[in-house]
């Protein structure tokens, strides 16, 4: 997706007087109705985004029919600007709010300010640090029983059965459930995510079409089913409490026992939406990275041997340990240059409360800039053969956090961030070195919407067998 030199950023003139700030002006984009803007953007994320970026080159701006204009930036120069602007006026909740029905009023997705610098400052210490290790067990565990179900010999979507794998590790290392409440669990979380892709999630969106009519009518059935998801997250929140969380290391308790600045502890209502911000944008990240990177290791026999080969000869013919990740170079070296070409999340958006300049336009307030994550990562003059699968561009080259961002960037920058590379290393090593595994596809996948994330729409189908060897 090369963007042609007289396509690369193009400021209008400056013909204000000395001394005076340009007049906000919004960069040239498609002029298609903005509702069917907003269906071809949903329906077709990667292609709608190329074909602007052909036509209009580093900045554009796109109206969808929901929510303000958005101006779409793929210079790192423009990354930049969004990305370490003044988070007082660059608001990156308020960009989001229109997810607020899904995720909660508190989940840190959704606040800006003071309260988001609060809110992460409380959630930072769970993700780092000793409990790395425990968190890694617990992936590996799980993700050993699910690949020995796996059915052999048959068709199968991997996404599907990779989602499984990051649902039950987010259920078990966040919300701390195990034994017979796990199923019981997925059976009220699994429902309520299924509304993240598909049409569902279009409807939801606009707030006008949130009118409940009972069972047949979309938001009345949305309502059920949250409900039952709340109901889980507060009756666990309940039973925690009464319990104690001495001993527990689950993010949940780590919660329940922190205090703020001033000595207050969190409400119930505060950390069910927290959980559930934590349960649906971790799982649903880390499994859509993951089977990005099954159909690209695939379709790439020699990058699958080079990762066995090294498995091997860090793990030996043990399991795979929290002390073994940072030796595994070329499988960093492979998740990261999946999350390049497939990032989960296409872009980091910000709505600017001021006229802003960035990138060389002076931007008007009430637009929302967006630092397309996609377009960045295909920019041929930070990436050589950038449309390429070349696990390479990340052995022994760091590149600047302007030119990859697949987690954000920023005072925003995920939170999440260590716990999913680690995740995804302890699943891909461990499945690959304990199952076969074939394309059943010679088609590339589609990318499609789901919530936030951009997921392969086939699911990866995949036909799994015996490994003849383990080493």
């Amino acid at each position: 997706m090369a963007i042609p030199e007289s396509k690369r950023i193009a400021p209008p003139d400056d013909d204000s007087p000395p001394g005076l700030p340009a007049a906000p002006i919004l960069p040239p984009g498609p002029k298609g109705f903005p509702l069917w803007q907003g269906f071809r953007f949903r329906g077709r994320p990667t292609a709608f985004i190329e074909d602007c970026t052909r036509r209009f080159g580093d900045a554009f701006t796109c109206r969808f029919g929901v929510g303000p204009p958005t101006v779409f930036f793929s210079d790192p120069g423009a990354i930049k600007d969004i990305l370490t602007g003044d988070p007082e006026v660059l608001r990156g909740g308020q960009a989001t709010a229109f997810f607020s029905f899904f995720l909660g009023e508190n989940s840190l997705l959704m606040l800006d300010g003071d309260r988001h610098a609060r809110e992460r400052r409380l959630l930072l210490p769970p993700f780092h640090g000793d409990r790395m290790r425990a968190y890694c067990d617990v992936t590996r565990e799980i993700t050993e029983r699910a690949v020995a179900g796996w059915p052999l010999g048959e068709q199968f979507p991997v996404y599907r059965a990779l989602e499984q794998i990051t649902l039950d590790v987010i259920l078990q290392a966040v919300l701390g459930l195990e034994g017979p409440r796990l199923p019981h669990a997925r059976d009220r979380v699994v429902p309520y995510t299924s509304y993240t892709s598909g049409l569902g999630m279009v409807l939801l969106i606009n707030p006008r079409l949130r009118v409940d009519l009972g069972r047949l009518s979309p938001w009345g059935r949305f309502l059920r089913v949250r409900r039952g998801v709340d109901q889980l997250l507060l009756a666990e929140i309940s039973r925690r409490r009464a319990e104690g969380t001495a001993g527990r290391n689950d993010v949940l308790s780590l919660l329940m026992e922190a205090r703020y600045e001033d000595g207050e502890g969190i409400t119930d209502e505060d950390l069910r939406d927290k959980m559930i911000t934590l349960l649906f944008a971790g799982h649903e990240t880390t499994s859509t990275a993951l089977a990005w990177a099954v159909q690209r290791i695939l379709a790439r026999p020699d990058v699958l041997e080079k990762i066995r080969a090294e498995v091997r000869a860090v793990a030996g013919n043990g399991p795979i340990e929290s002390q073994h990740l940072a030796r595994f170079e070329y499988l960093d070296a492979v998740i990261k240059e999946t999350l390049r070409l497939h990032p989960p999340v296409h872009m980091v958006a910000r709505l600017l409360r001021d006229p802003t300049r960035i990138g060389g336009w002076m931007l008007p307030a009430g637009v929302v800039a967006a630092a397309s994550i996609y377009a960045t990562h295909r920019r041929p003059d930070c990436w050589p053969e950038p449309e390429r699968f070349h696990p390479e561009h990340f052995i022994g080259r760091r590149p600047g956090p302007y030119e990859f961002l697949p987690f954000g960037g920023g005072h925003r920058y995920c939170i999440g961030a260590e716990f999913a590379g680690r995740q995804m290393k302890v699943i891909l090593a461990t499945v690959l070195d304990r199952i076969e595994l074939r394309s059943a596809s010679r088609a590339p996948a589609r990318p499609a919407y789901k919530m936030v994330t951009v997921a392969p729409a086939d699911g990866v189908p995949v036909i799994a067998e015996r490994r003849s060897t383990s080493g």
